[in-house]
């Protein structure tokens, strides 16, 4: 952990209706690194020579062997010199490789309004594909990023690529969970391995439309639990879940956990972000919602440690919301999202994407969020 001399501060109030009907006030105090944005998009060199990179962001992060480690999304696209057409990168899972489709900007029955997408009659492709790479670092700050891709798409549900890591080390495994990304919907996988050297895949643990998941990182009364968030195709709904598993692989017993809150910052819709972590008071989630305008934040909910369904506080006001340029301007402004945290020190080390750009980093101290919650 750096001295707070070299981070920017913020200091949010958060104000609260108690049960008793008093109203009392909480300080969470926010430290940006004065370095951020700590990996940016020029930091990384592209997969191929007709690449380049859009975005890193959303990392997955542990410990391991002392270092910090970041398994970094990497969003990338071909390179394009003709105005009147659009680019996509699309991995053919028959020929095992990449190739890349071409959209006709004057084609009017093609949608390009966001940036993310190419919304054709025939279905929709991304503007860029990703794959995951690993960057380590002794300090947590300054990172030695490597040159190749350490996960890439590699099978049919992975043709426009794979998204938002996170990790969970159970009894000594540590599990990838990401989002994978095809015509056949938005998945989630799983990955394991024991030295970020070699991977084992599992395949699909959670059937579209499914994404935000998050493995708790122990068992709770001998089962696997992990939140995920199903989409309703029907009522539009994006809300949290909570699963539970004899072995990681078989899902069962689906509960809903929680939803947005009309009128509040998690309005529109809510996922999972980092891992939880236990504290003395309950299992801690730092989840994403956003709101209306599309505004990504970073807020917290409390869980019961033996019984996870059970929601005990939340927040009220985002502990984390974009404020500074590299948060507002960037590929998609106006994000802070997290898919990785390391609580250290009764300190909340939070890496996260910004603008769907770069890597940053910020600090928050476990005493202040946990009293920053609302019953």
């Amino acid at each position: 952990m750096l001295s707070h001399d070299e981070f920017l501060f913020q200091t949010v109030q958060t104000d609260m209706i108690e049960k008793n009907g008093k109203e009392r006030s909480c300080i969470v105090n926010i430290f940006r690194s004065s370095q951020n944005p700590i990996i940016t998009p020029e930091d990384v060199k592209p997969s191929r020579g007709d690449f380049e990179i859009i975005g890193v962001f959303n990392a997955g992060v542990t410990r391991f062997e002392g270092d910090v480690i970041l398994l970094l999304r990497v969003a990338e696209r071909p390179i394009n010199d003709n105005p009147e057409v659009a680019l996509a990168a699309v991995y053919d899972a028959a020929e095992k490789k990449t190739l890349i489709k071409e959209f006709s900007k004057r084609d009017s029955e093609i949608d390009f309004s966001d940036p993310r997408l190419i919304q054709t009659v025939g279905g929709t492709y991304l503007t860029s594909i990703s794959h995951l790479r690993l960057a380590r670092s002794k300090d947590g700050i300054h990172f030695k990023i490597e040159n190749i891709p350490a996960i890439s798409p590699a099978a049919e549900y992975e043709t426009f690529g794979i998204e938002d890591p996170r990790i969970s080390l159970i009894s000594g495994v540590y599990y990838i969970h990401y989002v994978a990304v095809s015509p056949l919907g938005v998945t989630t996988c799983l990955i394991s391995t024991r030295d970020f050297d070699s991977f084992h895949r599992h395949g699909v643990i959670f059937c579209p439309e499914n994404k935000d998941v998050a493995l708790f990182p122990e068992k709770i009364n001998d089962k696997f639990y992990a939140l995920h968030r199903p989409v309703s195709p029907f009522f539009g709904k994006q809300e949290i879940w909570l699963a539970e598993s004899p072995d990681l692989m078989t899902w069962g017993n689906h509960r809903h956990l929680f939803g947005p809150r009309t009128g509040k910052w998690d309005e529109a819709k809510v996922g999972a972000g980092a891992v939880p972590f236990r504290t003395e008071r309950g299992w801690l989630e730092i989840y994403h919602g956003m709101d209306r305008n599309n505004r990504y934040c970073l807020g917290a909910v409390l869980l019961d440690i033996n019984k996870p369904w059970n929601v005990l506080a939340r927040s009220i006001e985002p502990a984390f919301k974009p404020e500074t340029d590299y948060e507002c301007r960037g590929f998609f402004g106006n994000v802070v999202f997290s898919c990785g945290l390391l609580c250290e020190n009764d300190t909340l080390r939070i890496y996260y994407g910004a603008a769907d750009t770069s890597i940053c980093y910020a600090e928050l101290t476990l005493e202040e969020t946990l009293k920053s919650l609302n019953p």
